[in-house]
């Protein structure tokens, strides 16, 4: 190992803003531009954004959806239909003033999100009950005008995906608001190895505009909750704002009910702030730029080098394969790829050949192994499999360890001030008691998990009867 390296690292128990800070510029994720709040996302970021984006895009397509790409700019009296949404976004607003050297008559709003774009363009193309659903998705940036930034977590322009339908009923509707979050649920506990808790926004919490906000919430390795996904359900209020209509089966005319989902960029956030470590990052193996990384050593003076290009040709037909054969020293490769967060190495050198077998080393656990040649196509997939398995578990039992509950305000005061985490509790439904807690401990609600629990019979803050557990919880 490249001590260095890793001193160059601020250990997470210790500064765990600057640990990530550090994990994003060593392992060149991103860099500052000249635009503040903005940044260069660089190749290695690119690579891994593009590998989640073709595995959403692939499963969004399964369902019947299809990418469609909306201007960047809004006029500011479409934004000003929907008033409950711009309300909502308008804080955030950037706003073009000029083209040119000449005043614009009309505001231009640089999408912050683009509910209104797809509503006038719906207007325009749903007439009858057949020309529904309406699944569209697009990939784009949008831009909101953050006082703090950090990169991925909250940046004043960044990537992401929105899907914005339009449906026949108001159950229809529904149906895929649930389904596009058990879409993210799968893609991030299955693919990215990160559990993350399913459940409903209180109204506070709620999307601008929207009747229900469903989301999926992960936990952090400080104890902060990050929001990962979310999906909405508009009824009809956007329909009604933009004059949406359509004739029904029974030749009535119909208000159209409406969703919006999206990811964004801030899940390669998540990403680095679960699985990550004093070392660098610790990618999945489904999204990584980089799944195997195999290191020849000393091969100049035999023929490790022609075996280990055998090897990175048999396996880069089933997987992305990096064969290191710089004459950088093998301790600075380990630590290079390490930093990268490459989920499985393989190492290789003329004591290995004699022996016809491979060192594999997981980077999640370091965990190194012995395996023959003849069967290294197996064991890497073995390897691989047991890797996304392991990251998945270490991930759940650290939220485990860090979830608590709190059946009284002095103990949900006393929680929140010395273990950093999620918090269950019984919740009466009121939005001065959701004010309350947030004014007093910081602890915002998460969500009201799908899976409901009876902790108490009253609220943990006011002492009414309840109506909700909720997850509550210091968020990015």
């Amino acid at each position: 190992m490249d001590k260095k390296l890793v001193k160059s690292i601020t250990p997470r128990e210790e500064d765990f803003t600057q640990w990530y800070t550090d994990i994003v510029k060593k392992a060149e994720l991103s860099s500052y531009s000249s635009v503040r709040g903005c940044m260069v996302v660089r190749p290695y970021a690119t690579a891994l954004w593009e590998n989640i984006k073709a595995n959403l895009d692939s499963r969004f397509k399964k369902l019947g959806h299809v990418n469609v790409m909306m201007p960047m700019f809004i006029p500011e009296s479409l934004l000003q239909k929907e008033k409950d949404h711009v309300e909502g976004f308008a804080p955030e607003v950037a706003w073009v003033t000029h083209g040119g050297n000449e005043k614009l008559t009309e505001r231009l709003c640089v999408r912050p999100t683009s509910e209104t774009l797809f509503c006038d363009h719906y207007h325009d193309i749903i007439e009858s009950h057949r020309d529904l659903p309406k699944l569209y998705n697009q990939w784009c940036s949008v831009v909101r005008w953050e006082k703090t930034t950090r990169p991925f977590l909250r940046t004043m322009e960044f990537f992401w995906q929105e899907g914005h339908t339009m449906h026949e009923t108001k159950d229809e509707a529904i149906d895929e608001t649930r389904q596009m979050l058990n879409v993210y649920a799968d893609f991030v506990e299955n693919d990215l190895s990160i559990p993350v808790i399913k459940g409903k926004k209180t109204d506070k919490e709620k999307f601008a505009g929207a009747e229900a906000t469903y989301t999926i919430e992960a936990l952090m390795h400080d104890g902060k909750a990050l929001q990962s996904g979310t999906s909405h359900f508009f009824g009809d209020g956007f329909s009604r704002a933009f004059d949406i209509t359509f004739t029904d089966r029974n030749n009535t005319l119909s208000y159209p009910f409406q969703t919006s989902w999206g990811m964004s960029s801030r899940i390669i956030g998540a990403i680095i702030m679960t699985h990550g470590d004093d070392d660098g990052l610790v990618l999945p193996v489904e999204v990584a730029p980089i799944q195997v990384v195999i290191v020849p050593i000393a091969f100049h003076k035999s023929n490790v080098l022609e075996k280990a290009k055998a090897l990175e040709e048999k396996l880069s037909e089933k997987y992305r394969v990096k064969l290191d054969d710089s004459d950088n020293t093998p301790g600075w490769k380990f630590a290079e790829y390490e930093m990268k967060g490459v989920p499985l190495r393989i190492e290789i050198g003329p004591k290995d050949l004699e022996k016809n077998q491979a060192v594999l080393v997981k980077r999640y656990n370091r965990e190194k192994t012995f395996v023959s040649l003849e069967n290294l196509d197996i064991k890497v997939e073995e390897a691989l499999n047991e890797i996304k398995k392991g990251m998945f578990e270490k991930a759940l039992n650290r939220r485990n360890e860090m979830t608590y509950v709190a059946k009284n305000y002095d103990e949900f005061k006393q929680i929140a001030a010395e273990k950093p985490g999620l918090i269950k509790a019984m919740w009466c439904g009121d939005l001065a008691c959701e004010e309350k807690i947030k004014e007093d401990t910081t602890c915002t609600s998460r969500c009201i998990p799908f899976e409901e629990e009876q902790i108490t019979d009253t609220c943990v803050c006011c002492g009414k009867k309840a109506k909700y557990m909720l997850y509550f919880g210091k968020a990015y």
